[in-house]
């Protein structure tokens, strides 16, 4: 079991997405998120959060919300990942290079149609229907999102 954050920065429209390209050895390889990654011992989310988005982006957040908790349930690894979601709309610094990919100002419209992982379109619907702090439960067959449970209901999958 591991606990993780993801964070969408807002700005002008458009969330701060990062195209994941540069490690080989990358579940999420050539995927589009948002910033974020592994909790180190001791952190809280936030702590987490403020410290992969400095590493990850050269920002430092001034502005964010806790969101939801993500469960993803994958076959392969057999693990189940905890993931802090958040947004944020205030921050300072400048954009850095990431040693993980590109990062790119995208449209909200346009993230649908970028190769992202099926369960992320239910989590950044809820965002952005400013839906209130929820648990959504994603569990993956490879690439193929199998199951989905919004504050334990079961949702219907096209």
């Amino acid at each position: 079991m591991r606990n993780s954050t993801l964070c969408y920065i807002e700005q002008d429209g458009c969330y701060l997405m990062l195209h994941r390209t540069k490690k080989e050895k990358d579940i999420n390889k050539d995927k589009w998120l948002g910033v974020g990654g592994g909790f180190e011992w001791g952190e809280s989310p936030e702590d987490c959060l403020l410290r992969e988005v400095r590493e990850e982006t050269g920002l430092t957040l001034t502005d964010y919300r806790y969101r939801g908790i993500v469960t993803f349930v994958n076959e392969i690894p057999l693990e189940t990942e905890y993931m802090h979601l958040f947004t944020a709309a205030g921050f300072t610094g400048s954009l850095a290079d990431c040693d993980e990919g590109e990062l790119e100002w995208v449209e909200k419209e346009r993230i649908s149609r970028l190769p992202i992982w099926p369960g992320d379109l239910i989590f950044l619907k809820l965002l952005a229907e400013e839906a209130p702090f929820f648990s959504l439960k994603l569990e993956y067959r490879g690439d193929r999102l199998a199951n989905a449970v919004l504050n334990g209901k079961r949702l219907e999958l096209e």
